[in-house]
């Protein structure tokens, strides 16, 4: 597809409520109003298409820019564009997506122990989901690096930001699921911390307590491979 082709069919998918939606989950830029659904159809058909994922990003249209992430080739795209983008990351809808591209990237790591130290609420956010992805991930990251980790989550999640807070308390959790011994840190960790209080704004999205997410995905798991 073309990117006039695809910004025309991004329009046709917008509605009203969806940009109403977006709009209490921070998104305050031009957008179209395009559910995830329509843009998981629209994946589908476009498959990865890198020049275009830069075309939509440099649209500056939310719905655009999400796609983009969504389309990208995350072995083309390099620490440049992965900083270039970052900087023009203005609410969690965008941040999450960028995430998740960062994350398939063979930087994730580097940019990950990069970005968690950023004064930027948004980018900070996305370092540390990227430190929960590597968790979860199989990579040869021996456990002392996640546990110093952990350690920075203990100590610093209650003084941080609250976009921040939300990817550290997922980060712990992502930490806890890799293997027993860090699930017994991690939860140590997690009674330590206490209640993680994140402002959701007009929405419905809670925190999860971290303990919790652990003893309920580790039981799917089992349920899974019995």
């Amino acid at each position: 597809m073309t990117f006039e082709e695809t910004m025309k069919e991004l329009e046709s998918f917008g509605s009203e409520q969806t940009r109403k939606t977006y709009k209490r989950h921070g998104v305050n830029t031009e957008m179209f109003g395009v559910s995830y659904a329509n843009l998981e159809k629209l994946r589908k058909k476009i498959k990865t298409d890198h020049a275009l994922a830069e075309k939509l990003w440099a649209s500056g249209n939310h719905d655009a820019k999400v796609l983009a992430t969504m389309i990208a080739d995350a072995s083309l795209i390099d620490t440049k564009q992965l900083d270039a983008w970052s900087k023009e990351l203005n609410n969690h809808v965008m941040t999450d997506g960028f995430a998740k591209l960062a994350g398939k990237s063979k930087h994730a790591q580097k940019k990950a122990e990069q970005w968690i130290k950023s004064k930027d609420e948004l980018i900070a956010s996305v370092g540390w989901s990227l430190i929960g992805m590597l968790a979860m991930g199989q990579n040869e990251l021996d456990d002392a690096y996640f546990e110093n980790h952990l350690s920075t989550v203990q100590d610093k999640i209650h003084m941080s930001k609250n976009r921040v807070r939300y990817s550290m308390n997922n980060a712990l959790i992502g930490i806890g699921l890799r293997n027993n011994k860090l699930e017994k840190k991690a939860l140590a960790s997690a009674k330590k911390i206490g209640k993680v209080e994140v402002d959701h704004g007009e929405t419905n999205c809670k925190t999860p307590d971290a303990a919790e997410y652990i003893a309920k995905a580790k039981q799917r798991g089992k349920q899974q491979t019995a």
